[in-house]
């Protein structure tokens, strides 16, 4: 039976195992925030930009979740099945000096597990989790050519907003 649970430190090494073999198998999940936090690097060539998990990724991953591990204003929630953990999001409360907003920093469901519905779980315990901390302003990133998590989130009300563009 699927558990969703607030993820404990113990789990870290899962997250990132679950992160990183996504990563590397899928460049589409790059967006701005893995080139921003030095997770991934990228290259252009012929006008199009091409991304890659960056050398020293899984340092500045572990850097990155452990500081949402010590956030008030963050959390990580893992979906648990038989004591193996399938999935987890990261979503965090943020402002820009205006009324506090939340993101949705990451979802991932291992490979194996798609399709069974525990993306969407993990999404609305996130959505729960912001929404009982009086947030209802909800933002995500996702990488230019990640079309099918496009397409989940728009199946669960999400639009598309804006596009993030980088001076190369």
């Amino acid at each position: 039976m699927m558990e969703i649970r607030f993820a404990l430190r113990d789990d870290l090494s899962v997250l990132k195992d679950i992160f990183w073999t996504h990563i590397n198998a899928y460049n589409e999940y790059i967006s701005h925030g893995e080139l921003q936090m030095g997770v991934a690097e990228a290259d252009v060539s012929g006008g199009t930009l091409k991304t890659r998990p960056a050398g020293n990724g899984e340092e500045m991953w572990m850097k990155y979740i452990n500081a949402k591990f010590d956030s008030p204003d963050a959390v990580i929630m893992v979906a648990e099945e038989d004591g193996f953990i399938t999935g987890f999001c990261v979503a965090e409360i943020t402002d820009d000096g205006a009324d506090p907003f939340g993101v949705l920093c990451d979802l991932l469901v291992n490979g194996q597990y798609r399709g069974r519905g525990i993306g969407g779980e993990l999404l609305q315990m996130a959505l729960k989790w912001l929404k009982d901390r009086g947030i209802s302003d909800v933002y995500l990133e996702s990488g230019k050519n990640n079309v099918d998590a496009h397409e989940f989130f728009r199946r669960r009300g999400f639009v598309h907003v804006s596009d993030v563009f980088r001076l190369v």
